[in-house]
């Protein structure tokens, strides 16, 4: 079986990790707190190259049929 790169596979969408700062925003924006964010797993093969840390932040951009690009938001937990 041929090994697929999760990260160049199209129907993957785009992932960043947010800075401090912009997490910061991001939460002030909503009025949120880590917590009330929705969850993705440390282990999550498309943010593993990120590095990431527990209390990250990724966004995540979607293509979508009706509003042209939608934007997520996950925090990263235990995975």
């Amino acid at each position: 079986m041929k090994n697929i790169n999760v990260k160049k596979h199209m129907l993957v969408p785009e992932h960043s990790k947010l800075t401090k700062k912009e997490i910061q925003e991001l939460l002030e924006e909503y009025n949120l707190s880590l917590n009330e964010l929705p969850k993705i797993v440390s282990t999550d093969p498309a943010i593993e190259r990120f590095n990431v840390k527990l209390g990250d932040v990724i966004k995540i951009i979607r293509d979508s049929p009706t509003a042209g690009k939608s934007i997520y938001y996950r925090v990263v937990i235990n995975g």
